[in-house]
């Protein structure tokens, strides 16, 4: 071979990535397939339809439902089945970019592939596990439904607010400030600074709710057992009644007044009524024909009841103190007896007279004695009843004397220390006193054997002459 003949000898292709990189040599001669797309060889036989197949490819980005076998980094493939232009990312073959309008979520998504719905109208993001809703948040079918931005024109300047909405009707604006719109919004003749409700509506809270600082009380009419109208509840400011009954389910109870002066307490089960403020008086007042009347008063100054009025009590009436009674009415009682020191031990106990001196009257029963006894002067003696006395006042000395049924009478000495004058009816039942008996035996005169003269004595005296 001449020298000259260099130029035909045979000489291999370095095939370089854009980086420089080698991907494959071709030797002459020969085609490759290291690449989705064949690579021809210095002097390859038939490489134009090769060629004219590779230009094909690319127009087309290898379409098809399977990617290409031998994929390079950044090569394009447009998956038929998706319907989507993907790029091999030197691992895989992820779609390229853009968003998918249909009615069901695309297979095979990438993380940030947009899709969307197209029966509903709204638009999804993939997150690299699933799509997630960007938005509205309502369907085309449901209408404007959830919270929109609005600026609304007022006579201190446009504001900004935002407007919930359901089903395409505006329920609810939220504010910050109050203002009243300048063009006529229904349902909202003025916005307050918070939540403002659609007066058209009725519409309402309805829910547990942790605070609130005002409360509708215009209407009493329950919508549930557990939904309760405003008028309902009791109010604090100003006079209220109840239909129910009030519970206090504390040991602290109940106060009232203005310096707190009634308390109403519990402590082990024992309740206690207090009137608290010092030497004032705890009243129970009664209506008596249109009267006010204080029949039961208890008394601060001095700890005592006072109490107006009749006083019925049924059951008995213990008391350990002293019983005063002041008025100058007699005290009267409809027992048939009235009973002292019931239930005590044995003492003298009766009825005490106060009078003008320091000494009292008293008429009381001497236990130690067995009797009743009177007097006054700290001076007592016994009272006799009929049965103490005695007929006999020989054989029962020291007592009180009775006749007999015949109305005699025994004794063993009697003395009559009145005088009396002398007795002179013969139907006379008097008892002759020691005067009278006296002057009858001072009549009789000495015995004498001779007549008495007319000198010898008075008119009736007896005198007694003798024989001689």
């Amino acid at each position: 071979m001449w020298p000259e003949d260099n130029k035909y000898k045979q000489m291999a292709y370095t095939i370089n990535r854009t980086d420089g990189t080698a991907i494959t040599t071709i030797t002459d001669g020969t085609v490759d397939n290291t690449t989705s797309v064949q690579l021809f060889g210095k002097s390859f036989s038939g490489f134009g339809e090769g060629l004219n197949e590779n230009l094909v490819k690319l127009l087309e980005n290898s379409a098809s439902t399977s990617a290409p076998s031998a994929p390079l980094k950044g090569e394009l493939w447009f998956d038929t089945s998706t319907a989507q232009l993907k790029v091999y990312d030197g691992t895989s073959f992820k779609p390229s970019s853009g968003a998918k309008s249909q009615n069901s979520a695309p297979t095979t998504p990438s993380a940030g592939d947009l899709w969307h719905d197209s029966d509903n109208d709204q638009l999804y993001v993939h997150t690299g596990s699933a799509f997630q809703l960007v938005g509205p948040v309502y369907t085309a079918g449901q209408t404007l439904s959830g919270w929109k931005i609005e600026t609304l024109a007022s006579a201190g300047g446009n504001k900004v607010v935002s407007s919930m909405y359901a089903g395409n009707t505006r329920v609810a604006i939220l504010s910050k400030e109050d203002f009243t719109p300048s063009v006529t919004q229904t349902g909202f003749a003025a916005l307050k600074a918070g939540f403002t409700l659609n007066s058209t509506l009725g519409a309402v809270f309805d829910g547990t709710s942790t605070q609130a600082s005002q409360i509708l009380v215009s209407g009493t009419s329950n919508t549930s057992s557990t939904v309760i109208a405003g008028g309902n509840f009791l109010r604090s400011d100003v006079a209220d009644t109840t239909s129910g009954a009030l519970t206090i389910d504390a040991d602290a109870g109940l106060i009232v007044g203005g310096a707190q002066e009634l308390t109403v307490t519990v402590s082990s089960n024992d309740v206690t009524i207090a009137q608290t403020s010092e030497d004032k008086d705890l009243k129970f007042t009664v209506n008596d024909n249109g009267t006010t009347k204080t029949p039961l008063q208890l008394t601060g100054a001095d700890g005592g009841v006072d109490i107006t009025g009749d006083l019925t009590i049924v059951g008995n009436l213990n008391v350990s103190g002293a019983y005063n009674y002041t008025s100058s009415n007699i005290v009267e009682h409809s027992d048939t007896f009235l009973k002292v020191n019931a239930g005590g031990s044995e003492a003298d106990a009766g009825l005490i007279v106060e009078t003008g001196d320091t000494d009292d009257a008293r008429m009381f029963y001497d236990v130690s004695e067995n009797f009743w006894s009177a007097g006054h002067g700290q001076s007592y003696s016994q009272v006799i009843r009929l049965a103490d006395a005695v007929v006999d006042g020989n054989a029962s000395k020291e007592k009180v004397l009775k006749t007999t049924a015949a109305g005699l009478v025994t004794v063993t000495n009697v003395n009559l220390a009145a005088v009396g004058s002398a007795i002179t009816s013969t139907s006379s039942v008097s008892v002759p006193t020691t005067g009278q008996v006296v002057t009858f035996v001072n009549r009789f005169k000495q015995v004498a054997t001779t007549d008495p003269s007319d000198s010898d004595g008075v008119d009736g005296d007896f005198y007694f002459v003798r024989e001689a």
